[in-house]
């Protein structure tokens, strides 16, 4: 395959670096990343649920500290309720990838 002379070299050789970049993520830590994103989205709706579980009458806390904090909470309650209310199946016990 010939190289299109419309594109700059330096251009193409960006290109090529950020390529052997993101192949090197993705063999190295990327299967890290994915897994501490699930851990910080459980322990954010687990946050949440100790915080307003009375949302979906689980009353832990006292009113008092849920109403401090509700300013800060109230823009991701929509999703948590959702994602605490969806139905499960026995494919999301297992969060390993076959290989």
């Amino acid at each position: 395959m010939n190289p299109d002379p419309s594109v700059p070299w330096p251009e193409r050789l960006r290109g090529f670096a950020k390529m052997l970049g993101d192949m090197f993520y993705g063999m190295t830590i990327y299967e890290m990343v994915r897994d501490l994103n699930k851990e910080r989205g459980m322990i954010e709706r687990l946050f949440i649920l100790v915080v307003f579980g009375d949302v979906l009458g689980v009353p832990i806390l006292p009113p008092y500290y849920s109403l401090r904090l509700l300013p800060y909470v109230a823009p991701k309650i929509q999703g948590w309720r959702h994602s605490m209310l969806r139905e499960r199946d026995l494919t999301d016990l297992c969060d390993q990838e076959i290989t």
